[in-house]
């Protein structure tokens, strides 16, 4: 934050608290010409509720001035005002890290035991798996889903359908340090016809219905601009993680409209890397359970 904005923040931050103190000190004094104390004021509600002019139990009001006391305590030993760190020094990093090896401390010999075995070894124990189902959740549910049944753009990880491979090795190389997969836009090369055409040959790859004069005429083109990455066969090239089309399994749905799209405007996809985030401990355990899904 830069200097200007942090004394913005400071200023208006005190103005604020001390504002709450005159305002507090102005409503609480009597003022000339007003209905003395105990008396109607004359307001009056549901035909007989009247208002009474009472002062605020004092109890009440030192609620008021203690607050205020504590907000200041805060605000002079946390970092609450611009750039000032606080009395304490505390930060949101320093309690992390403080969090995080101390979780490291109790659960990290765990995690390095687990380690120590092979993941289809792994894949069979069930109390390892209940800590990387804890693990999945955590960390993977948010994008592949609870049941890892995966989404729209997220695979699912219960099948046999693997983009990069479903070995124990690519599992974990795919947890540790991500992936992204990069669908080129064909649209402009191809034309709205070419789209159509490329797209009811890809249907016709898994046996789906489509148009056979468009298909005919589109695999002469997936065979110029589409085998490269996914093969003569259409079976896909899982060392570019180019996809399998030929089992009428899609990442992003199997409409013919959505076909078109994707070989129109290509698609773009990222597994984040987990390596710094999880370590390889973690990431280890993970895949095992990951592998499972698929391995049952």
């Amino acid at each position: 934050m830069s200097t200007a904005w942090s004394w913005y923040v400071i200023i208006l931050t005190l103005a604020n608290v001390f504002g709450c103190i005159w305002l507090i000190r102005w409503t609480s004094k009597p003022k000339v010409g007003e209905v003395k104390t105990g008396d109607v004021t004359g307001h009056v509600w549901d035909e007989t509720l009247q208002e009474y002019n009472n002062p605020m139990p004092r109890w009440w009001l030192w609620m008021f001035y203690l607050t205020i006391i504590f907000g200041l305590i805060y605000l002079a030993l946390y970092p609450a005002l611009g750039n000032f760190k606080g009395l304490f020094g505390w930060t949101s990093k320093q309690e992390y890290q403080k969090e995080i090896a101390q979780a490291n401390a109790a659960y990290g010999p765990i995690f390095a035991a687990y380690a120590k075995t092979d993941i289809v070894t792994l894949a069979k124990d069930s109390d390892a798996m209940r800590a990387g189902q804890r693990l999945f959740l955590n960390y993977c549910a948010s994008c592949h889903g609870s049941d890892a049944g995966g989404a729209r753009g997220f695979p699912n990880l219960r099948d046999h359908d693997w983009l990069y491979g479903g070995t124990p090795e690519m599992i974990q190389t795919s947890i540790l340090d991500g992936r992204r997969g990069v669908m080129p836009a064909w649209g402009a090369v191809l034309g709205d016809k070419g789209v159509d055409e490329v797209a009811a040959y890809v249907m016709s790859l898994s046996d789906r219905k489509a148009d056979a004069a468009l298909a005919r005429a589109g695999k002469a083109r997936f065979e110029t601009f589409c085998a490269a990455c996914h093969m003569p066969d259409g079976k896909g090239n899982q060392g570019i993680g180019a996809p399998n089309l030929t089992d009428n399994i899609w990442l992003y749905g199997r409409a013919a409209s959505t076909i078109k799209q994707t070989i129109r405007d290509g698609r773009n996809g990222v597994m984040p890397s987990h390596r710094t985030f999880l370590g390889e401990d973690k990431a280890h355990l993970l895949a095992a359970y990951v592998y499972s899904l698929s391995a049952k």
